[in-house]
Parts: structure tokens; sequence; C-alpha cells
């Protein structure tokens, strides 16, 4: 009764949110993302066929235990204990082992949308049948996701060697409720594992043979880590683009160096992306600015814009197909073959391709940033920006407006960090872990971890570079309108961008001054802390972020 009761009030708190099918078939880093983000929940789509696959790997583990057979993590002990026997009658008591010895993570909490991601791709990748779990587990990790049920993991415990054992194991001790200590976060509440199964009407499970090797031994934490990096970096690339778009209309940029004559002599595909995409964003329903015969051509950071993001904008959809391909992949170990009743002593768990694929992540975003940063410094430059005012300050007649310049500072703090985020971790740090039994590992963790930082460093800059373009729009369109709504130098495509920009800073464009007049008219700080709060959230920019998005995704170098 208490455990029907449970799922009723699951059925209705989910009911409203769309639903994510997992059949152990291959997720997108899009469903991924609502399931991560506690936007969707799970569908359990289990025909027979599946359940009968799960069961025939369940009965092909405990015929080996009942044989006496030598099988890694079975009847052996792990690691560098694999040398250790296991009887029997034992094998199941040390799968419960397992996750207490293993209770040892430290740091600070890891972000809920890991975990949850976490579970999410744990529970899809066991539905496959090589692992040798039951049903209930994976039921278990879905009534978790549904109920809005999160184990509070901390950061620091994985080498994503043998898998993300530490983190995994937090995920297996509250799904269980067995060995070790778990907290798990509820609603608004902070429970301890056991209360919190009462709450969702389960009881302490005790794990079969193999059962808590197949929970902890794999990369799907890493890989949840490193599918939340990968989607909030698309949206930043979508970002990035739109904001320099409108930096390439305040400064009066030419538009030729876009043309596809160009990039047909050069064609890669992330430049000819980007030239094309940033020709519809300049021209699209855009008023047709005056050239400046002066100036025959624009500095690189302008000019060489496609050749430069080029590469960037490959890089992603690159990292985003190897993501996709390791978060749905079985990385324990061993691995279960029931066509032939074999057991596969392997090493899918090591994390190396996740660990590459998040030093490249970090690098490309350090280089969006330096990119960035560059342009900023060109429109507050008299000197280069084309009579727009120093500092873009907006009231020219108060001598001392200092304007935007300790808003750049500001972004000058945060941009070095960006690019000392770009280094490697996994070449230049080895670990020699567990009698060296680990003696190579992805160390993907960190590498994933180190991601996270740098996308969410990367969101406070996008604030700053963003207020730069409202500020650097109203000031142009007053000297070539005699009205500081920048606004009017936007085409369809970039208008809702701007408006979206000042939506979330809760401010309104004006004719008659730019978005800061006075330095004292606006309290910066706090208009960073909302835009960059924006930034994360996404939905105040989900309209004007979609044709570029849309472009993206369907672009040939994408998955």
């Amino acid at each position: 009764m208490v455990e029907q009761q449970a799922m009723h009030r699951q059925t209705t708190a989910t009911s409203t949110r769309p639903g994510v099918s997992i059949t152990g078939q291959p997720l997108d880093v899009a469903e991924f993302s609502q399931v991560a983000s506690g936007l969707g929940h799970v569908l359990l789509d289990v025909d027979e066929s599946l359940r009968q696959r799960m069961s025939a790997a369940v009965a092909a583990v405990k015929s080996a235990v009942a044989e006496g057979r030598p099988i890694y993590g079975i009847t052996t002990g792990f690691g560098g204990m694999a040398n250790e026997a296991v009887s029997p009658d034992a094998a199941a008591a040390s799968q419960n082992n397992l996750l207490s010895f293993l209770a040892t993570g430290a740091g600070s909490r890891l972000d809920d949308c890991h975990v949850r991601g976490a579970m999410l791709l744990r529970a899809n990748v066991l539905l496959r049948g090589c692992s040798g779990v039951r049903m209930e587990i994976v039921e278990r990790l879905v009534r978790f996701l549904n109920a809005r049920a999160t184990p509070i993991v901390r950061e620091l415990g994985s080498i994503g060697a043998s898998g993300d054992l530490v983190p995994l194991s937090t995920i297996g001790r509250a799904i269980t409720g067995g060995a070790g200590c778990v907290r798990v976060q509820l609603g608004d509440r902070e429970l301890d594992g056991r209360a919190a199964l009462g709450e969702l009407g389960l009881e302490p499970l005790e794990l079969q043979p193999k059962e808590g090797l197949a929970i902890v031994n794999g990369t799907s934490f890493s890989s949840a880590i490193a599918a939340n990096c990968v989607y909030e970096s698309q949206r930043l690339l979508a970002l990035v683009t739109g904001t320099q778009a409108m930096i390439l209309r305040a400064m009066q940029a030419q538009d030729e160096p876009f043309e596809d004559f160009v990039h047909q002599c050069k064609p890669h595909p992330g430049q000819v992306w980007t030239a094309q995409m940033m020709l519809k964003l300049l021209r699209e329903g855009a008023a047709k600015l005056n050239g400046r015969p002066d100036h025959v051509q624009d500095r690189y950071s302008l000019r060489c814009l496609p050749q430069y993001m080029g590469p960037i904008v490959e890089g992603i959809a690159r990292i985003t197909r190897v993501v996709e391909t390791e978060m749905n992949s079985v990385s324990d170990n061993p691995l279960v073959d029931t066509t032939w009743n074999r057991f596969y002593q392997s090493g899918n768990f090591l994390g190396q391709y996740i660990g590459m694929a998040m030093d490249d992540l970090r690098r490309l975003i350090g280089l969006m940033a330096k990119h960035l940063d560059v342009q900023i410094a060109t429109l507050v430059a008299p000197e280069f920006n084309r009579g727009l005012p120093p500092s873009l300050r907006g009231h020219d007649g108060r001598s001392y407006n200092m304007g935007l310049k300790g808003l750049q500072i500001t972004g000058n703090s945060i941009m070095p960090m960006l690019t000392w985020y770009g280094n490697s971790l996994v070449e230049h740090f080895p670990t020699h872990a567990e009698q060296f039994n680990q003696d190579v590992n992805g160390l993907s963790w960190g590498s994933a971890n180190l991601a996270w930082k740098s996308v969410e460093l990367f969101q406070q800059y996008l604030a700053v570079a963003m207020i730069f373009a409202v500020q650097a729009l109203d000031l142009r369109a007053k000297t070539l309108f005699d009205r500081c709504d920048g606004r009017s130098l936007l085409g369809t495509l970039l208008q809702p961008l701007y408006e979206a920009i000042m939506h979330a800073m809760n401010c309104q464009p004006r004719d008659e001054q730019p978005f800061l007049f006075n330095d004292s008219d606006l309290w910066l700080e706090e208009k960073l802390a909302a835009l960059s709060r924006q930034i994360r959230q996404g939905d105040v920019f989900a309209e004007a972020l979609e044709p570029i998005l849309e472009s993206l995704h369907n672009s040939p170098f994408n998955p």
C-alpha cells in the first residue's frame, strides 16, 4: 500500500513534465538535458524481450557463482586484490561491501543536474542487458529521478579509471539503502538515505552478485557532467554568435568578408557555417549602413571571424559526438555476453574519451572568450571604435563619467582564468592508484568538473560582453539616427536578442538615452548578476537563439 501511494504521488508530480523514454537505446544531449535539469520525467519503456535479456544476464552471473568460476569482481576481490578469491556464499556480501569502502567522497556538493544525469545514463545503459543486474535496480533509479530525490554527491573522488567508483557508489547506497551513509535531497528537504527510501515507499535492497560492480564501475557520472557541459556550450556558442553580430553592427563592420565566394575558396565546414550565419544575422531585415571609404578593411577580430570561430564550431560538434557515444556506452567490467554465456574482463570503464574531450572543450571556451575580449577592447578605444565615446560612456557632457571602464576590468579579470582552464589535465597529471592496478587513467571526472567550472565562468563573462554590445549599439544608433535605441541597427534575427538582454536586466530601450547614461544611473553589478542568471536558466533567450541553434543542429558537421 505504501509503495502504491508513493507511485501515485510520483505519477501526479511528473504528469505535467515532458517525458523521456529509456529502452537502452541511445539518448541525445537534448533528451538528456530534459531529465538532468529536472524539466522532464523518465518513462521506463520495457518490453518482454528487454526483460528477458536482462534476466538472462542475471542468470549467467548466478550460474557462474554457483560453479565457482574465477570471474573478476564476482568471485574475486576488486582491483589490485583480484587475486583474493570470494566464495559463492560471500559473493553477494562482497557487492554490498563494495558500496561501503567506496563511501569516501570529499569536497563541495556536486550540482544536482550532474547527479540526475548520471542516474539517467546509468539506468539506460543497464537496460542493455550486458551488466547482470535485476530490473529492480533500474526501476529504483527511475523512481528516484521522477520523485526528484537526488543523492548528495561530493565533487572529489574519481580518477576516471575503473569508472567513477566513489561518486557512483553514493547513488548505489541511496537506491539500495545499503551499507554506508548517504544523504538525499527530496524536494526542499535533506534526508537520511533510509528516510528517503521510506518516503518513496521502498525497502532496503540487498545486492546480488555483480550488481554493486555494475552500478559503480562505469563512466556514466563523468559522461553526465560532460553532457551538461556540451548542452550549455551549444547555447553559449549561439549566444556568442549573436553577441558578436551585434558588436559588428555597432562597429559598422563590413559584411563582405562573410560572402559565400570567400568561404567556397576555403570550405572548412565550421567556417562556412559561421560566415553564412553571420551574414544572415547582419542582413536579414536590417537597415543598410553606409560604408566607410576611409577604411578599406576591418581589423582581424571582425574580418577573420569565420576563420577564427570555424574550428571552435567544429570542435564543439566533434566533442558532442564523443560525449553522446560515451554516455550511451556500456562501460562496466566484466561484460556479460548471454549469447555465449561468456564474461569479458575488459576496460570500457576508462574515461579517456571524456577526459580528452573536456580538456578540448575548456580550451575552446577560452578561445571564445579571447575573441570577445579583443572585440571589447576595440569597442572602448577611440583610436579603433570609429567615433564611439571612450569606454562607451553614455553622457559626454559630464567629464568625470568613465562609462564601462570598470566593467572591462571585470571582464579582463575573468578572461585569463578561462584561458588558464584550457590547460590539459589528462596529459599532465598521471595517477598510479590502487596498488598500481589503475596505473593509467582517464581523469575524466576532474576534467569534466573543470569544464563545468569553465562553463559557469564563461556565463559570467558573456554577461559582460552583452552589456558592451547593447551600450555600443545604443551609442551608434545615436550617431546615425539621433536616437539611442540600438534595435534600429538590427534586423529581425538580432532584435529579439537585444530585447532579451534588456529584459533580463529589467531595462527598457530609450530613444533619448543609451543603456547607461551617467555612471551612477545603474548598479552594473546587479545587472551582471541578473543577466548571468538568465544566461544559466535559458528561458529568456530561448526564442532569440532558436534560429542559430536550429541552423547549428542541422549543419552537416553536427551529429
